[in-house]
């Protein structure tokens, strides 16, 4: 957009206030008035004016560190920026889903790594959730071993509590999360069976560490 018409009245403003406002992240707004509207997200924008080279006016002088650092991360990689925009709109566009997510507890990962956000790693765990695929994926590993052995660490719960732990694995979605998106089918291969401890791992950097990654350090 020309920062010329970055103004609170700009329909794209408008329309972009309305957009965050409609994602599955904040079940609580102090000022549902004043909650991510116009003029803050118009104020919130003008930040990045601050330290984009492009610009030739001074810019805002309240912005925060968050915000050089996330226009340092995607300066450079707006394809990326523009794919995980489009994954978050459709997010926005889509009601059932976005109660779904709505009800998806954050488990205090906010000190985990998810430079994609929130609003796709909630994506994430939603397809960790499908119970058909997720049973599928068990009485298939099950069959062919015997047994369901962690995919990164091999520790096997019924190894260790006995009946209690007979059948029992967490599953992991290895789809990077940037490459999520609301139309992707969760299959068989894109499921690990992994252990409670290797998944919160996992999660904590949950766009860049893979199974096989998490084995290669436990190896090490």
């Amino acid at each position: 957009m020309d920062s010329s018409k970055m103004t609170s009245s700009h329909p794209d403003i408008i329309e972009l206030s309305k957009l965050l406002n409609r994602l599955p992240i904040h079940d609580i707004r102090p000022d549902e008035v004043k909650f991510r509207n116009p003029n803050g997200v118009n104020l919130k924008l003008n930040n990045f004016k601050a330290f984009d080279p492009s610009y030739s006016g001074k810019g805002m002088e309240n912005y925060g560190k968050l915000d050089k650092q996330v226009f340092d991360e995607f300066e450079s990689d707006t394809d990326r920026l523009h794919k995980i925009a489009e994954r978050i709109r459709a997010v926005s566009q889509d009601l059932d889903l976005a109660i779904e997510l709505y009800k998806i507890n954050e488990e205090d990962d906010r000190a985990f790594e998810i430079r994609e956000g929130t609003v796709i790693y909630k994506l994430h765990k939603y397809r960790e959730r499908d119970s058909d695929i997720i049973k599928r994926k068990k009485e298939r590993e099950f069959q062919r071993l015997g047994r369901l052995p962690c995919e990164a660490c091999t520790f096997d719960f019924y190894q260790k509590y006995g009946q209690l732990g007979y059948k029992y694995i967490e599953c992991h979605h290895r789809t990077p999360l940037s490459e999520f998106s609301t139309s992707t089918t969760t299959t068989l291969k894109d499921l690990a069976l992994v252990c409670s401890n290797c998944h919160r791992m996992l999660h904590r950097k949950v766009d860049t560490l893979s199974v096989e990654g998490l084995r290669n350090i436990l190896a090490s």
